[in-house]
Parts: C-alpha cells; sequence; structure tokens
C-alpha cells in the first residue's frame, strides 16, 4: 500500500475549495448568445426606433453618445436626450452636438427634465420622461456612457423581430483605461456570476428572481413599454434595470439577454473613488433583490463579504506568513492556491479585453472589492450619486409599495 504524507494529504483537502470554484464557474457559467449579424431586411421594414439617453452631469460623455448614435446606418432613427436636472454644461453640449447633426437624417431632441415627484429616483423619471416624449415603435433605453457601432441597431431590430422577443438587452465590451479598472471591474463582475450563472436563456415567469438585464442597453417594443407604465414600474429603485427585468419576467413577457461586445462598449467608472461610490450604490441593494425576504437576505451581504475575503486574500495572506515563518506545508499550499487564482483572474482579464498581466495583481482587486461590499452593506439604504441622496427602504419584491424612504 502507497502510503501518501500527512502534508499532501493536508495539501490536497487545503487546495480543494479553490478547485471547486473554479470548476463551477467554468462549467456552470452560461453567458448570452451573441447578437448575429444584421439582414439587408425585415419583414415589415425598419420602423421607427427611439433612442432615449437620461443624462445627469454628464458633460464629459454626452457628446461622444449622441455622436455614436447620429452614426448609425439605421434608416428611421431619432435620439432624445433628457436632461435630468443636470448641474454641469450637459444640456449645453447636448444642444450644440444636436445643431451641428441637423443635416445628419437623425434627429436629435433636447429634453429638459422636470423636477422629480415624490416617490421618483433620477434615473427613472429621465428615462420616463424620454419614453413619453419618444415617437418610435422601439424604444432604446442607453446610457451616456456608451458608445455604439453604426450597424448595431438593424442586429437589434433584426434579432428582436427574429426571436419574436418582447424586449431585449445587450452586454458589452467594458472600456477599462486605468490600473484601478483594469483589476476592480473583473472582480465585481466575477463576483456577479456567482448568482447569475445562466445568462442565456429565457426565464419562465416563475423564475423572475433570477431575470436580469443591462441598463446600459435594454430596447423595447413600444407597446411593452406601455403595457407595463413605463418605468413608473420601477420609479423607486435604484437598480432599475435589475428591477425592471423581474417585473417583465414576472408579468409573463419574454426578455432576452445577448452579448455585443463587437458593437456596443461602456466606460463606466474612470476613477477609483468613482468605482467605489458606484458599485456601492449598486452591489448591496441589487444583490438582495434576488433573495427572499427574511433572515437570508439581511446575512446575504456578510457572506458575500466574508466569501471574497476567504477565497482570494486569505491565501496570499498566509503564503506570506509561510514565506516569513518558514511553514513548508503552508508556503507549498500558498503557493498553488494563488498561483492557480492568478491564473483565473489573468484569463478574466484577458476575456474582458485586458492584459493578463493584470491578473496577478488581483489580490488588490479583490481586497478593493471586499472594501466596496463593506461599505456597500454599512450604509445600507444611504445613497449619493451625482449630486442627489436618497434614503432606500431596501430592495422589495415587485409589487412591493415604494423603495424609497
Amino acid at each position: 500500500m502507497v502510503r501518501v504524507p500527512a502534508s499532501v494529504l493536508w495539501i490536497t483537502l487545503a487546495t480543494l475549495p479553490w478547485v471547486l470554484v473554479l470548476g463551477f464557474l467554468v462549467l456552470r457559467v452560461r453567458l448570452p448568445h451573441r447578437l448575429p449579424p444584421a439582414p439587408d431586411t425585415v419583414d415589415g421594414g425598419w420602423r421607427r426606433v427611439s433612442v432615449v439617453v437620461p443624462a445627469r452631469n454628464e458633460e464629459r460623455n454626452i457628446e461622444r453618445v449622441v455622436r455614436s448614435l447620429a452614426a448609425s446606418d439605421y434608416p428611421a432613427l431619432e435620439v432624445v436626450v433628457v436632461d435630468d436636472r443636470s448641474e454641469d454644461r450637459t444640456t449645453e453640449v447636448a444642444r450644440a452636438v444636436a445643431s451641428e447633426l441637423a443635416g445628419s437624417g437623425v434627429e436629435i431632441r433636447v429634453v429638459e427634465g422636470a423636477d422629480l415627484p415624490e416617490g421618483w429616483l433620477g434615473k427613472p423619471w429621465a428615462c420616463h420622461q424620454g419614453g413619453l416624449a419618444a415617437t418610435g415603435d422601439y424604444l432604446l433605453f442607453t446610457d451616456a456612457d456608451t458608445r455604439h457601432s453604426p450597424g448595431l441597431l438593424r442586429r437589434v431590430v433584426a434579432d428582436l423581430e427574429g426571436s419574436r422577443a418582447d424586449v431585449m438587452s445587450l452586454m458589452g465590451r467594458q472600456l477599462m483605461e486605468t490600473f484601478w479598472e483594469r483589476i476592480v471591474q473583473p472582480q465585481i463582475f466575477t463576483s456577479l456570476l456567482f448568482r447569475y450563472t445562466n445568462v442565456r436563456d429565457p426565464h419562465p415567469p416563475e423564475k423572475w428572481r433570477d431575470a436580469i438585464a443591462n441598463g446600459q442597453y435594454i430596447f423595447f417594443r413600444r407597446a411593452v413599454w406601455e403595457a407595463i407604465d413605463g418605468h413608473a414600474a420601477v420609479k423607486g429603485e435604484v437598480v432599475e434595470d435589475m428591477k425592471m427585468a423581474q417585473h417583465l419576467v414576472r408579468s409573463g413577457y419574454d426578455l432576452e439577454i445577448r452579448m455585443a461586445e463587437d458593437g456596443f462598449a461602456t466606460r463606466m467608472y474612470e476613477t477609483l473613488d468613482e468605482l467605489v461610490r458606484g458599485w456601492s450604490k449598486n452591489v448591496i441593494l441589487g444583490g438582495t433583490a434576488t433573495i427572499p425576504p427574511g433572515l437570508l437576505r439581511r446575512v446575504a451581504p456578510a457572506g458575500i463579504f466574508a466569501g471574497t475575503v476567504f477565497l482570494w486574500l486569505m491565501p496570499p495572506a498566509l503564503l506570506v506568513t509561510g514565506l516569513v515563518g518558514a511553514a513548508p506545508s503552508v508556503t507549498t499550499w500558498g503557493w498553488i492556491v494563488v498561483g492557480t487564482s492568478a491564473a483565473f483572474w489573468a484569463a478574466v482579464s484577458a476575456r474582458m479585453g485586458v492584459s493578463p498581466v493584470y491578473g496577478v495583481a488581483y489580490p488588490v482587486g479583490a481586497a478593493i472589492g471586499a472594501w466596496i461590499y463593506l461599505r456597500a452593506w454599512i450604509r445600507g439604504g444611504n445613497v449619493e450619486w451625482k449630486g442627489r441622496t436618497y434614503r432606500v427602504r431596501g430592495v422589495g419584491d415587485p409589487g412591493e409599495p415604494g423603495g424609497l424612504g
């Protein structure tokens, strides 16, 4: 009988949790199907599309997104920019570019948003006003920090009609230009995959908690948007895209997701401060929206924080401890787990379009990610974003009253 050294057995068993976690992600995650190319024609012709861009304090982004939309080769298109009471030059820049592009064949309108009504948050209210002002048969709601290829709308309309979906949302490429973006964004998006392992197949109404949409690009048949009373359905929600997805699926509508990294891109945040504040706004409120009310909902944030610390921060810390303390078995285990984790994060970085070298810095990204989750948990329903402060009671189930305190 072959006798296995105790140290080898210990290292093998201690490494097993990371093997299982990585295996789970590799084997269970199902990303959306890719958005297919556009045909030359569609049944019924290319019906009018209205693109609604809610914009608050988007001076640095608004010209880029309007120009990118105006460059579309879609034959029946209008762009409606809704200025959500900006405190910078958003309206001035939007009107200037609209005037310059007046002869482009794309109608560009800038709507000055009204004051927030009681019970509404800023983005849903801006989207709602834009939807009411729009004239298209289809409504696309997209963010000011997005970039669109000229042929993207044809592809979306053709696929929507071919699939007979009611609503379609796109997952695009994340533009990451700074060190902080390149080490933090992969951490956050990968953590979402632990919850949303199947983003490919449409969910039946009874699986509404598993529904998700990307608020950077949600494309409606206008009749569907009107049937759900527009963005009034999510008027008090911070993570309005997730709540919209849940509401649509629970109401029996067909929501489909597509990958479109070759035609759609977003740069969500540009600085470390924006990363921390932006994700702190979304991660806890969005995460609890997928969990039934009760004890689990209250302890889930602590579990996410603990999991991040255990999986990605403890191994490098123990490796350093082993090296300093000359503990051979701990050091060997640390090299195995840290090396495997670095290889995994290198692959994730490459998949997201940045150099695999950034995977080596994964402990730094994990530490920031853990702080984001902890910060969001501590702050609870206190949300600050773009000069506004909200007190959110929590993320309730669809149909529960309100969301604001």
